[in-house]
């Protein structure tokens, strides 16, 4: 069902978003999609972030975007390095954003969206270093 949700127009779309916002930064953002959450959804967001390997970033300034969607549930956690970066409430407003499309099942645009919101924060605060900075981590969706 996860991977049914997002046609392969809709991939390219968060596949593209997540390279532009990657564009002028360091920091690295990454999406996964899975069906079902099974207990409090930061913690599963916190045990896909270790699998795929975000918290071995060079600056810890890595952010995912994790949703379940046959629960209805989704989380963005980012990494050391960016949350002593930005404001406390940061990650809130993005949820908020992404919720307001989410309710009208514009999944896609929802993620497009806290993707660019992240990115702008990501390139404020870990600026893009031409000399030796390489992507990190996929820009590709992760399934389970």
């Amino acid at each position: 069902m996860a991977e049914k949700l997002f046609s392969n127009a809709d991939r390219a779309i968060i596949t593209d978003a997540i390279r532009n916002a990657e564009i002028e930064t360091s920091g690295e953002i990454q999406v996964h999609i899975e069906n079902h959450c099974k207990g409090d959804v930061l913690d599963r967001a916190a045990e896909v972030f270790e699998k795929l390997k975000m918290h071995k970033t060079a600056q810890r300034n890595a952010v995912l975007f994790y949703l379940a969607v046959a629960d209805h549930k989704f989380a963005i956690l980012g990494d050391a390095g960016i949350n002593k970066a930005v404001s406390e409430n940061f990650w809130e407003n993005i949820k908020e954003e992404m919720l307001v499309h989410f309710k009208t099942k514009a999944f896609t645009e929802g993620l497009r969206k806290g993707i660019e919101m992240s990115g702008l924060q990501l390139q404020q605060h870990f600026p893009y270093d031409k000399k030796g900075d390489i992507n990190e981590l996929p820009d590709e969706i992760s399934f389970e």
